[in-house]
């Protein structure tokens, strides 16, 4: 992956989808919208799947770098 789109994905990772879960992990519980928690648990899945994914590029791209 080129280093805008993993850039693109790691501020996706790391700062805006956090921010919108516990966003919406607020406004859920405060207004009492149905199925907030199972919300928060597949967003809050999707994120760490996503850095995952980033951690592993990055362990790939320092071991070929090494080389």
């Amino acid at each position: 992956m080129s280093n805008k789109v993993y850039d693109i994905l790691k501020y996706i990772a790391l700062i805006a989808l956090p921010a919108l879960i516990t966003l919406y992990g607020v406004i859920g519980a405060t207004l009492h919208i149905p199925y907030t928690q199972e919300v928060l648990t597949i967003a809050t899945a999707v994120d760490t799947c996503l850095g995952t994914c980033l951690g592993i590029s990055t362990l790939n791209y320092n071991k070929n770098k090494g080389e």
